[in-house]
């Protein structure tokens, strides 16, 4: 039996580079992403998160993450920020992937919850206006259409478009994010 095994090991390892499995249930991977909120567009508009993915048996997986969003509203001469922190729990349903499982296209759609502020508290403005929205908790959803290559086994490229909807926000009901990432698998 060590023969076989050894003489399979030996076959691999001179028939070039041996590829791993990809999508195979309860893989997981880190996620960093990050990219722009309703447009590029100057002032500059982000967002940047951090997530865990993991796979099921059908190649779907599983998302949990968080996210950091600012905006930046002018007003007379200055920029007044509005930042949410949201976490996120989510299932992506994987529609499309090339035969050599290099490129997978996904729709996914999550739930969102976070705290939205404004100027970081600070609602007196430098030519003595107040501003008059509150700091608050958030809640709603997004729907996500994220394509995924592989670099490597272990490092994947993201590249999303996502529409989030929030309701209690006092900057709009509806934001487009559009951004990279990088995917460590894990395991």
């Amino acid at each position: 039996m060590k023969r076989y095994l050894m003489i399979l090991v030996a076959v691999l390892a001179l028939s070039g580079q041996a590829h791993a499995q990809r999508y195979l249930p309860k893989m997981k991977g880190i996620e960093l992403r990050g990219g722009f909120v309703d447009g590029v567009q100057k002032p500059l508009n982000y967002y940047a998160g951090i997530g865990l993915s993991t796979y099921t048996k059908n190649g779907n997986r599983w998302v949990f993450g968080a996210e950091y969003l600012n905006k930046q509203y002018e007003y007379k001469n200055i920029h007044i920020p509005k930042a949410q922190f949201t976490a996120e729990g989510g299932y992506y349903f994987k529609f499309l992937s090339d035969p050599s499982k290099t490129f997978f296209l996904s729709i996914g759609g999550s739930a969102l919850a976070g705290y939205e502020t404004s100027r970081w508290g600070d609602k007196l403005l430098p030519d003595g206006a107040t501003l008059r929205n509150q700091d608050t908790f958030i809640y709603g959803g997004a729907i996500t259409l994220e394509l995924e290559t592989y670099l490597s086994d272990r490092v994947v490229l993201l590249l999303n478009a996502r529409e989030r909807i929030l309701w209690g926000s006092s900057i709009g009901h509806f934001h487009t994010q559009f951004g990279v990432g990088l995917k460590f698998i894990i395991n």
